[in-house]
């Protein structure tokens, strides 16, 4: 049985400890985008380091429909904020590539976005004495649903071995109201929810992760094949071993 009270309390050590190892007055920089995930970690943060020791960052590509959600977070929260528009840079970046005679596919018009979105969390990080909070939760890394050196990345990561409905149930115990905790979890990007791209639901998957069971043969093989193909996003960089002769 999961223990929200209890594992929110041993995050926020966690956290603390994590963070001053890494450097004595740290600022956690986490990229608020409103869902469950980025507003429990940056829950967490200010748990652990109060809000004075916490940067979000909110990051729209143009007009973003649900900013008011992220907004609300950082105001609740009472920590300090700013907003990087990523549309100018990811734009310019799309048509040097197109200028360079390629047309990017699926894959990087998705994926590049993520990516531009970290680059500019590290930017301001760099900026405030900041270390990057990744937000990412087991279920998502799972089955790889997160952008390799996107929102895959950070240097410290509270939630990587909590599922999505123990993220809710940590939400919920840190005091976040559930329009937040139950916001339906889209990449933001493809316009489509994180279970219509999956194919399946958080539910079923976290029952896979935590249990074993899956009813559906069809579906434990599409997790077990997404589980597979994605585990390189979970590992470090293939090295060569040099043995000097």
């Amino acid at each position: 049985m999961f223990d929200a009270k209890k594992t929110k309390n041993d995050i926020v050590r966690w956290i603390r400890d994590t963070i001053d190892k890494s450097g004595k007055n740290c600022t956690a920089v986490v990229g608020i985008s409103g869902g469950k995930d980025s507003s429990a970690t940056a829950a967490l943060c200010v748990e652990a380091l109060g809000a004075n020791r916490v940067v979000g960052v909110l990051m729209p590509r143009g007009e973003q429909y649900d900013i008011g959600v992220s907004r609300e977070v950082v105001a609740r929260l009472g920590i300090k904020h700013y907003v990087v528009n990523i549309k100018e840079s990811t734009d310019a970046l799309f048509a040097s590539i197109n200028e360079s005679g390629l047309a990017p596919g699926s894959a990087a018009l998705v994926n590049t976005p993520a990516r531009i979105r970290m680059a500019a969390l590290y930017a301001v990080a760099a900026t405030v004495n900041g270390r990057v909070a990744n937000t990412c939760n087991l279920s998502e890394d799972w089955v790889g649903y997160s952008t390799k050196f996107g929102d895959s990345a950070g240097d410290f990561s509270p939630l990587a071995q909590i599922t999505v409905t123990e993220v809710r149930a940590l939400g919920r115990e840190l005091g976040l109201p559930e329009h937040i905790v139950n916001k339906v979890p889209e990449d933001g990007l493809s316009g489509k929810s994180d279970e219509e791209n999956l194919g399946f639901t958080y539910e079923v998957l976290d029952k896979y992760i935590r249990t074993g069971a899956c009813e559906d043969a069809a579906v434990r093989n599409r997790i077990d094949m997404l589980h597979l193909a994605n585990l390189h996003k979970l590992s470090f960089m293939p090295c060569f071993e040099y043995a000097q002769g």
